[in-house]
C-alpha cells in the first residue's frame, strides 16, 4: 500500500530476465520487498513501492524480465513489463555487465526507447573497479552513458539516484492537491494511492488476502475484482511468486486486495523462490483483516485446502470461501463438492461459501458484499448496556453450573474481544454456548470472537 500522493513520479525498472532488477529495487527502497533468486524469471508481476532520495519521494515499479522468446507465460510477463512503462517518469534499463549485451538486451532497449520517458542505462554487477572498463560495451544499446552499480553491495547506488531525481520535471516534484472523488457505483476502480490510506469514516482500509493452492484462479479473481489486469494470469501452477497489493475504491468503500503466491505443502517449498514466496504469502495473511480462501471446485476441498484454512484460523481473521470454476463442475457432482467443503472446513464456522467463475465473472458480484459484511462484523463494537442485557438473557436461558457471569465488557475489536467477569471457572462447553449466543444476538456472522474470563483472586 502506497502512502504517497497520486502525482508522485514513477520510476520503472526494466530489462531482460536475471539482470538484477529486483535486487536493485530492494537496494533503492532499503529493504527486501521483492523475491530475489539466481533463477531467471522470478519476478512475474508488477510491484509498486514507495521510495525517497535526498528528500524527493517517488514510486519505483519492479517488472518481470522482458524477452522475445519463450512460452505463453513469458509473453504475458513481457506484456506486463511493457504496460508498466505507461505513465513512467523515468525508466531504469538494467543490464548485467558480466554477461554483456545480448540480443534480448537489444530488443528490450528498442522497446524502452519507443516508450518516450528519459532512460537511464544501469550497468549492474559492477562489484569492483576491475569490472568498470566493461561498462562501455553497453554504449552499443544507444541509451547513453551507463551508470555502474552493484545492486548486491550498494556500490554506485547514490550516484544512480542522483541521476534519477535529476530527470524529474519541476511539476512532478510539486505537492499535488488531494482530490477525493465519489465512490464508484458502476464497478471497482483502482484508487489513487495517498488518498485512500483511511476510509471516509477515518478507519484503516481493510486488507483482504487472496490465498489458496497454486492454479486455483487466485490471480484471475484478483484481476476481476480490481478491474485491471495487474497480476499475470496463466494456467501454469505457481505463476504468482510475490504479493501484489492494490487498493480499490468500490461502492462498498475502499478495500486493499493482496494477491499472494500459491501455497504448497512444505516438502515442495523447502528451498528457493517458492520458499520465500510462501513466507511472504503467510506474512500477508498474518497482516490481513480478512482472507479469501480460493478453492478449485473441480477438485473439491483437498487436504491442502484444509491446512490453508487452519492457517487462516491461526491468523485470527474471518474468511470467505470461494469455490472457483463452479461452472465446470458437473451438476450431479455439486452436492458432493459442497458436502466435502463442509466436512473439511468445518472449523471455519459460519464462513460464507460463494460459488463463482472468476474467468467468466459469474457470481463474482457477491464477493464484495460478503467481504463488507465480514469486515463490519470484525470491527463491530457492542455497547456495554446491550452486551450485559445479552449476557443476562443467555444465562436465563441456560445457566452455568454453580458459576455466574456478573458482567461483561468488550475490550477490543478486530476481532471482537469480550471479557467476562465471572464468580468462578467457566467450562469450554459453556463458553462455546456464550460465543454462539453472542454471535447470533449481534449478527456477528463468521468473524472470530475472543472470550476472556476474569475470576476473583484465589479462584
Amino acid at each position: 500500500m502506497s502512502s504517497l500522493g497520486p502525482e508522485v513520479p514513477v520510476v520503472v525498472v526494466a530489462g531482460r530476465p536475471n539482470v538484477g532488477k529486483s535486487s536493485l529495487v530492494n537496494r533503492i527502497v532499503g529493504h527486501r520487498s521483492t523475491v530475489v533468486d539466481a533463477m531467471p524469471g522470478v519476478t512475474r508481476d508488477r510491484k509498486v513501492l514507495d521510495a525517497e532520495w535526498a528528500g524527493v519521494p517517488f514510486r519505483i515499479t519492479d517488472t518481470g524480465g522482458w524477452t522475445t522468446t519463450g512460452n505463453e507465460l513469458d509473453a504475458k510477463v513481457s506484456e506486463q513489463a511493457r504496460r508498466a512503462l505507461d505513465g513512467a517518469a523515468t525508466i531504469l534499463f538494467v543490464v548485467d555487465v558480466t554477461v554483456g549485451v545480448t540480443e534480448e538486451d537489444v530488443a528490450a532497449a528498442r522497446m524502452v526507447r519507443r516508450a518516450g520517458p528519459p532512460v537511464i542505462l544501469v550497468a549492474n554487477k559492477v562489484d569492483d573497479a576491475g569490472r568498470e572498463a566493461r561498462i562501455w560495451e553497453l554504449l552499443a544499446l544507444g541509451l547513453g552513458d551507463p551508470v555502474p552499480v552493484s545492486a548486491l553491495h550498494g556500490r554506485g547506488a547514490g550516484d544512480l539516484l542522483d541521476r534519477v531525481i535529476a530527470t524529474f520535471t519541476p511539476d512532478a516534484l510539486e505537492p499535488a492537491a488531494t482530490v477525493v472523488d465519489e465512490p464508484a457505483v458502476s464497478g471497482p476502480t483502482v484508487a489513487a494511492p495517498g488518498t485512500v490510506g483511511l476510509g471516509a469514516d477515518g478507519q484503516r482500509v481493510p486488507a483482504v488476502a487472496v490465498v489458496g493452492r497454486p492454479n486455483v484462479g487466485k490471480s484471475t479473481l484478483f484481476n476481476r475484482l480490481i478491474g485491471e489486469e495487474r497480476s499475470v494470469v496463466h494456467d501454469m501452477p505457481g505463476t504468482t511468486r510475490d504479493t501484489v497489493d492494490t487498493e480499490v475504491q468500490t461502492a462498498h468503500g475502499v478495500i486493499r486486495f493482496v494477491d499472494t503466491a500459491g501455497m504448497r505443502r512444505p516438502a515442495r517449498t523447502a528451498e528457493g523462490t517458492e520458499h520465500y514466496a510462501v513466507i511472504r504469502a503467510l506474512g500477508a495473511l498474518e497482516r490481513a483483516d480478512i482472507a479469501l480462501l480460493v478453492i478449485d471446485a473441480t477438485a473439491g476441498a483437498t487436504h491442502q485446502d484444509q491446512r490453508l484454512a487452519e492457517r487462516i484460523g491461526a491468523a485470527g481473521c474471518p474468511a470467505v470461501v470461494i469455490l472457483n470454476k463452479w461452472d465446470l463442475v458437473r451438476t450431479e457432482d455439486r452436492e458432493e463438492v459442497l458436502i466435502g467443503v463442509g466436512d473439511r472446513l468445518a472449523f471455519l464456522g459460519q464462513a460464507p461459501v460463494l460459488r463463482i467463475s472468476a474467468s467468466t465473472g459469474r457470481g463474482v458480484h457477491r464477493v464484495l458484499p460478503a467481504l463488507t459484511a465480514a469486515v463490519e462484523a470484525y470491527r463491530q463494537r457492542i455497547p456495554t448496556g446491550a452486551l450485559n442485557r445479552a449476557i443476562r438473557d443467555i444465562q436465563a436461558a441456560h445457566a452455568a453450573p454453580r458459576v455466574r457471569i456478573r458482567y461483561a465488557v468488550q475490550g477490543a475489536v478486530e476481532p471482537p474481544t469480550f471479557t467476562l467477569f465471572a464468580s468462578g471457572r467457566l467450562g469450554p462447553g459453556y463458553l462455546r454456548y456464550v460465543e454462539k449466543s453472542l454471535r447470533e444476538r449481534f449478527d456477528l456472522g463468521p468473524t472470530p470472537l475472543k472470550l476472556r474470563v476474569r475470576m476473583p483472586a484465589g479462584r
